[in-house]
């Protein structure tokens, strides 16, 4: 390959470049004056290369020279323009830099158009004319990048580094090329050729310098994850060619030993890389290194923040909140190990919740410790390294280095502690500001689990007094019918016919208490639903309702075969409640119980001629717990009753008017027969 193919290569990699880097600046959209400057000279440095790598122009256009002299003139008016914001010079010595371009770019122009206008000017001088040009520009270059570094406060200097490292080369090089043809009389081919390599080279630099520097304001994104691996993998390659360089000295020894020294080192060389690159403190160093040098924010804020939530939202079976909190606190610091206090909402102390690689701490932190009293009001994040006062309420833990306060609309709920990181670590504002936000994000967590458990244990409470109010109910109208009984044994007990129906009550009401004490001690999941045949249950009811309350209770016949699934003891007391409703509301009048089969329903109606209700008692008081119109009522039969019908997959639908009566439907779907073999299993 001639040295001309390679250069047009060289040329066609440094136009690619800066064609994506000006690409990746120009569409982004809000972009500062300071980036569209910068992206035109990309633009324009990717415009000469291509050009270059064509061969376009000839002796009368020469385009790809004229494109060099325009790309020179856009990046000094970019170091320009960040010299005058950086270091805000007067406006001579902005006008004398200027010039300082301004005058070799006019003789690089006029040298250009030469040969297109009739001048009898030598062609020595014009070539000569040509070459000092050049070395003018590159020595206006080098001459801002060192004012610009100079001038630049000693603190600020990083942000600037990469760009004076990458122009001053690019103009070192042109320096020397200048140079090397005014000392032989023609440029060097070979300098020539690798010319756009020396400018590919410049990109990554221009590109890192850019991403870094908040105050030029260029949106270019760089992946923190990509340049740590990158670095990686380009320290480890060092190191191995290192090691390589080593072995292939010790294998010219000569000597048997030689050999065997150079396979050692290989070995050793390859086993040692794979300790570092797994090694957690390496990486931590690592990974600073990479954030101080290349970016101008510390953290990758929406990678942070994901990483968080992903930390405590982990479905992790061996890890619990209390660590997932530790850690989601640690991972920003690069912390190894924490722990966990936390004060619950009935308490003044901070219980000790948890630790990730610390041990436990038995005592809890009181509210007038030290180390409380540092948070403030302000989520201050306390420094423990170098004060040990802070630490006496935690000196279990051993040695800590961080506390962060978890703060839950504005109440202090909890603290994460914190070990020392895995490598040095600079703590500034923006790492305090960002564990601040994540603390009250984990506080937000744990105060979320605090009212799941809270929610869940009302729940079962909910449902436990529910039981009993049920079964309070129940109670009330057995002791109801037993006073009754008493009642009517004074007048009748010589009666034969009476003192069976006696028997029969008493029985009936023992059944029914042991039926309640059964249910009460059961799981409402453990529960079976069986499937009842409609008319013997209904007539069961009726007839020790009529035992009951000796009223007129008439049961029209109910047609037979259809089944309901639904617990036996649950229905008879749902049907018992509405009849016994029933009956109050009635007097003397009769009550009609009637049922049947209606599409895919069974419904049963309970009616009776008694005041009735309104619409608006129906619905604002029939079916509110603990709201009784009846003396010592205790208002949960109507509740009820509604409850055990929708557990079962059925209603209770009223039906009332003002002074003609209700009717009471209890409705329930109609079991099929394939399905009626799935009514034994545990309901849900």
């Amino acid at each position: 390959m001639t040295t001309a193919s390679i250069a047009a290569l060289l040329h066609l990699a440094a136009g690619a470049l800066y064609a994506l880097l000006a690409a990746i600046v120009l569409t982004r959209r809000g972009q500062s004056g300071t980036g569209r400057r910068f992206g035109a000279a990309c633009a324009l440095t990717a415009a000469w290369a291509l050009s270059a790598a064509a061969g376009t122009g000839g002796p009368a256009v020469p385009l790809p020279a004229w494109l060099d002299l325009l790309r020179f003139g856009a990046w000094y008016g970019f170091t320009l323009h960040v010299y005058r914001r950086s270091t805000g010079p007067s406006p001579g010595t902005v006008r004398l830099f200027a010039a300082l371009a301004g005058v070799p770019m006019a003789i690089g122009a006029m040298v250009l158009l030469a040969p297109n206008v009739p001048a009898s000017i030598p062609s020595p001088a014009l070539w000569s004319a040509g070459i000092g040009a050049r070395m003018g520009l590159a020595i206006a270059m080098l001459l801002l990048l060192e004012n610009l570094y100079r001038n630049t406060p000693q603190e600020r200097r990083w942000s600037i580094n990469l760009l004076c490292i990458g122009f001053g080369s690019v103009q070192g090089y042109d320096l020397l090329l200048a140079a090397d043809a005014l000392l032989h009389g023609h440029p060097s081919a070979l300098l020539l050729a690798a010319r756009p390599l020396a400018v590919a080279l410049v990109a990554p630099l221009l590109a890192l310098a850019a991403a870094r520097n908040r105050r030029w304001q260029i949106d270019i994104h760089l992946s923190r994850q990509v340049v740590f691996h990158t670095a990686t993998l380009v320290v480890s390659g060092l190191f191995l060619l290192g090691v390589a360089f080593a072995g292939e000295v010790l294998r010219h020894d000569g000597s048997e030993w030689g050999r065997v020294a150079q396979i050692a080192v290989v070995f050793g060389g390859v086993l040692a890389v794979a300790v570092l690159v797994t090694s957690a403190s390496a990486r931590s160093r690592l990974r600073s290194l990479c954030v101080d040098h290349f970016f101008s924010a510390r953290y990758d804020y929406r990678r942070e923040w994901m990483r968080c939530i992903d930390t405590l939202t982990a479905q992790e079976t061996h890890t619990g909140l209390p660590v997932r909190a530790i850690r989601a606190v640690a991972d920003v610091v690069d912390s190894p190990a924490g722990a966990l206090f936390v004060r619950a909402p009935d308490e003044v102390a901070f219980q000790w919740a948890g630790s990730w690689n610390l041990p436990s701490a038995v005592d809890p932190v009181p509210p007038g410790d030290a180390l409380v009293a540092a948070f403030g009001a302000a989520d201050r994040i306390v420094v423990l390294d170098g004060a040990p006062a802070l630490r006496r309420g935690i000196a279990e833990l051993g040695q800590t280095w961080l506390a962060v306060p978890l703060n839950h609309f504005g109440r202090l709920i909890g603290f994460v502690v914190l070990a020392g990181p895995r490598a040095a670590f600079t703590l500034d504002r923006e790492v305090f500001d960002l564990l601040r936000v994540l603390g009250r994000e984990v506080a937000s967590r744990i105060a979320e689990q605090r009212a799941a458990q809270v929610l869940s244990q009302t729940a079962a409470l909910r449902e436990y007094s529910e039981r009993f109010a049920f079964v309070l109910h129940d109670i009330k109208n057995v002791s109801g019918q037993l006073s009754m009984l008493l009642t009517n044994a004074e007048i009748h007990a010589a009666n034969p016919d009476f003192q069976r129906d006696m028997l029969a009550t008493v029985r009936a009401s023992v059944n029914r208490i042991t039926r309640l004490l059964r249910r009460l001690q059961a799981d409402r999941r453990e529960r079976a639903h069986a499937v009842l045949t409609l008319g013997d249950r209904v007539r069961a009811a009726v007839a020790a309702a009529q035992l009951a309350h000796a009223a007129d209770i008439r049961l029209e016949p109910v047609g037979t075969g259809a089944g309901v699934a639904i617990d036996p003891d649950a229905f008879d007391a749902v049907l018992r409640h509405v009849i016994d409703n029933a009956v109050d509301a009635a007097g003397d009048a009769p009550v009609l119980v009637r049922g049947g089969t209606h599409g895919p329903h069974v419904v049963v109606e309970v009616i009776d001629r008694g005041p009735g209700m309104s619409a608006a008692f129906i619905r604002d008081r029939l079916f509110t717990p603990f709201a009784s119109t009846k003396p010592g009522g205790h208002g949960i039969g109507a509740y009820q009753a509604r409850a055990l019908l929708r557990a079962a997959g059925g209603a209770l639908l009223v039906q009332s008017t003002l002074g003609a009566g209700t009717t009471m439907r209890l409705v329930l779907p109609r079991v099929e027969p394939d399905v009626a073999a799935l009514a034994h299993l545990p309901a849900a």
